[in-house]
């Protein structure tokens, strides 16, 4: 009896121990999950607050060269002013911020969106920097073929807005592979704004083609001029993808309307966007 006790006991213990051991083994596992979770958590945080900053340094850049404008003077519009590093500064920053808060709710993996956007506020940071750079040697920044330096701007500039329609591209195809998270009417908004981005992309291509083609064939000044009909459509498409996604989380978070409400109200926001859009590619073939 004393015997069968014993080796009852032993067994238990055994049994308790490896108990004991698969439990911790368990908890170790879940807190190594945990702390992997929250590295990776931290990590996407500091990759937004590092766009974050960057956007507000293009931002800054602009306002600067609003007060270099305002002290130095000159035109406001044509190839050479301060108009651009002031506009592009201020809609580079803008873009940069309103992107790295609109791809957070696409369903992307979260390496390749990251990957993505650091590509993507490198190209930001570029673009601004040449048209910067050029405003300030007192020459045209795109469509510029005077001087073998001038060239290698331009050329970077265009190579850089290539970069910028992949990418967009990219975060475009994914917006309506799988449906975006968020609030109600957030979906439609993301996908309507990305929607409307691909428009100023593709102005913005053709009014790069269509300068570089009259440079080449010897018609520089025409060329400075020939991106006014398009600028409207470009500008006016640019931002739908901060603008549409602004109203979905404002009404969400600071209205108590009900999600078919909510979600009406951005389909007509998106409805009047499109008209706008619209509007300007008519002016911009009336015009051409």
């Amino acid at each position: 009896m004393d015997e069968q006790t014993t080796t009852t006991q032993r067994r238990e213990g055994t049994g308790g121990a490896r108990s004991r051991a698969g439990t911790g083994a368990g908890a170790g596992a879940g807190t190594g999950a945990r702390v992997g979770t929250k590295a990776r958590a931290g990590a996407r945080t500091g990759a937004g607050t590092l766009h974050g900053a960057t956007a507000l340094v293009l931002v800054a850049s602009g306002l600067v060269h609003l007060v270099v404008f305002a002290v130095d003077g000159g035109p406001w519009y044509g190839p050479v002013s301060w108009r651009k590093p002031v506009t592009f500064g201020l809609s580079f920053g803008v873009t940069l911020w309103t992107v790295v808060r609109v791809t957070s709710f696409l369903r992307m993996s979260p390496r390749v969106r990251a990957v993505l956007l650091g590509v993507f506020a490198a190209d930001c940071v570029v673009e601004v920097g040449g048209i910067t750079l050029q405003a300030w040697r007192r020459v045209p920044s795109h469509l510029d073929m005077e001087t073998s330096f001038d060239t290698a701007v331009s050329q970077m500039l265009a190579v850089g807005g290539g970069v910028l329609v992949a990418l967009l591209t990219v975060f475009a195809v994914a917006s309506f592979r799988r449906r975006p998270t968020g609030p109600a009417g957030m979906a439609l908004a993301v996908r309507s704004g990305f929607a409307i981005l691909l428009v100023a992309l593709v102005s913005g291509a053709a009014m790069i083609a269509r300068g570089v083609v009259l440079t080449r064939t010897g018609h520089q000044e025409a060329a400075y001029h020939s991106t006014a009909p398009l600028k409207p459509l470009h500008g006016v498409s640019l931002h739908a993808v901060l603008v549409l996604p602004a109203l979905a989380w404002l009404m969400s978070s600071r209205t108590s309307w009900s999600e078919r409400v909510r979600w009406r109200i951005t389909a007509a926001a998106v409805g009047c966007y499109a008209a706008a859009v619209v509007a300007a590619g008519v002016w911009a073939v009336l015009t051409y």
